[in-house]
């Protein structure tokens, strides 16, 4: 598996001891990946010898996550991943992609009726006052069921029916409407292309009241990850929660 666009041609790589990093790595990555492994960190400096960026690979639930810093030590963005033979002869993937989704066919996507009784079950007993709004599986066959209960919230649950984690989305009470991807704001579609190369749209929300749109919010997946993120109503980030 290879990192995409980690440096330039005539960038150089070295290895770096996370104790060297700047602290706001650490800091981001543990207000963000809550339970991360350490992989690998790594320094990118230019001719100059100039630190320009950090490389940063973590495991995250299982999975390898690469993420870009600064020399500063700011979140720049996650890294493409692909499979060595995606990176042949000119192909930007095969069909469906290392991760799947890629060919937009959203082969995780579940239908609600044909979620397994044993996580169905268990969802409707332990929060019997949300409304299902989507569902998908990951590779680890975990299901990621999105509702609402005032707020979204998004739970993973394994195929045997045990909890693996819940997230609160956002904290405004508010109706929640789905919304096509060419329908978000011209923003948001910037920001996870630049933010998350290769990323595959899964599904978005509108937060409403009798005054508008409040904020979006858009469920992605990039590489091994599913994410959620929150925008404000112009479309400007405001937070990102990997969910699985």
């Amino acid at each position: 598996m290879f990192l995409v666009n980690c440096f330039g041609p005539r960038d150089k790589k070295d290895s770096i001891a996370f104790s060297a990093l700047p602290a706001a790595i650490g800091t981001y990555l543990t207000a963000n990946y809550s339970g991360y492994t350490l992989a690998k960190s790594i320094q990118v400096t230019d001719a100059t010898k100039a630190v320009i960026n950090y490389i940063v690979v973590i495991n995250y639930n299982g999975s390898p996550v690469g993420l870009k810093f600064t020399p500063a030590g700011v979140f720049v963005n996650v890294l493409e991943q692909r499979a060595g033979d995606d990176i042949k002869g000119g192909r930007p993937f095969h069909p469906g992609g290392p991760f799947g989704n890629r060919n937009g066919q959203h082969p995780d996507t579940v239908a609600l009726s044909a979620i397994p009784t044993v996580v169905s079950g268990f969802f409707s007993t332990t929060y019997p006052t949300d409304t299902l709004l989507h569902a998908a599986v990951t590779p680890d066959n975990t299901y990621i069921l999105i509702s609402k209960n005032k707020t979204l919230f998004a739970t993973a649950i394994t195929a045997a029916g045990k909890l693996v984690k819940r997230v609160q989305i956002d904290a405004l009470p508010a109706k929640h409407t789905a919304v096509l991807q060419a329908a978000l704001p011209v923003a948001i579609g910037t920001y996870l292309t630049a933010t998350y190369p290769g990323y595959v749209f899964d599904k978005a929300f509108s937060a409403n009241n009798k005054s508008g749109v409040l904020e979006y919010t858009v469920f992605i997946t990039s590489n091994n990850t599913k994410y959620a993120l929150r925008f404000d109503a112009a479309g400007v980030f405001v937070k990102a929660l990997p969910i699985r």
